[in-house]
């Protein structure tokens, strides 16, 4: 046996598992498992600091947003946005929380929307005309994108059967998002979006779908006391809106050539880049049960 073999200083640690998708798999698990239990205690015990863990995720996803658009010479005015990110959400469940105190939610949620658009170019103002546009355009991507869809969760929270509403949304996006990984590794073959995010097979489309109409069937009946019609509805709006918020976030991502948002989250990527269906399937999840769920 050779010198190298023997010599201990000349050992190379044991790589760290990883999965088929290429994570840290026990970093993963510790940092998913943390995410669950601050969801959990929040949501069940303590509303408010439920609002504020999502007006704290905002924040960083915008401000990963904002470090992503600099790469292709987008610099969003980044302070306004998450001042105001944090004030949507605070506000949005204040609003829905107290509809006899006379604030309407959507002219509350307008107002500061606008407010933090007008702050955010005023804020530009500052830097001169060369470049304007594309810094405007930046921000106010960042707080369409993130700000205003965001607001969905506390709207949703405040209202009758709020805790019930935003645990049928999130269950039936992590029902996608399981369901597809678990039938794509198993099952997939066909590509389904190639260019756009090469993993992402039509067999993992088709667990999602199976998956989250169930998941959202039972969610329905035994959680939000509605007709089974109201999971199916559920479950298909959040894999369809769901799965394009995958697409548009790795389209994002592809558009600014990286692979991740950040490394904030060990095993994970970046707060964007496990918010990406939630975000964009928000507003839906709000709007099909404000529609057929009583007290909305």
């Amino acid at each position: 046996m050779s010198q190298e073999h023997l010599d201990p200083h000349l050992m190379h640690d044991p790589p760290k598992p990883v999965s088929r998708a290429g994570r840290d798999l026990p970093a993963a698990i510790a940092v998913g498992v943390g995410l669950l239990a601050a969801v959990v205690v929040t949501l069940g015990w303590f509303h408010w600091g439920f609002t504020l863990l999502v007006a704290v995720a905002l924040s960083f996803a915008a401000h990963e947003l904002y470090q992503a658009l600099k790469r292709i010479g987008m610099t969003a005015a980044i302070w306004p946005i998450i001042i105001g990110t944090v004030a949507i959400q605070v506000a949005s469940y204040y609003v829905s929380l107290n509809p006899d105190r006379g604030l309407g939610a959507a002219p509350t949620l307008l107002a500061l929307l606008s407010l933090t658009v007008i702050a955010s170019l005023i804020f530009r103002l500052r830097g001169g005309p060369q470049g304007f546009v594309k810094d405007a355009a930046a921000s106010l991507f960042i707080v369409a994108y993130v700000s205003l869809l965001g607001a969905a969760v506390p709207l949703m929270l405040g209202g009758e059967q709020g805790k019930e509403r935003v645990i049928a949304f999130i269950v039936c996006v992590a029902a996608n998002d399981t369901g597809g990984y678990v039938a794509g590794v198993l099952f997939g073959k066909h590509k389904m979006a190639p260019v756009i995010s090469p993993k992402k097979t039509w067999e993992g489309l088709a667990g999602s779908v199976v998956f989250a109409v169930g998941v959202g069937v039972l969610m329905a009946m035994w959680l939000l006391g509605a007709s089974w019609w109201v999971g199916v509805v559920l479950g298909l709006a959040m894999v369809a809106f769901g799965t394009c918020g995958d697409l548009i976030e790795s389209m994002i991502k592809r558009d600014v050539g990286i692979k991740d948002m950040s490394s904030f989250l060990p095993g994970h990527g970046g707060v964007m880049d496990r918010l990406d269906s939630l975000l964009v399937a928000a507003p839906v999840a709000w709007l099909v049960l404000y529609l057929t769920v009583p007290g909305g």
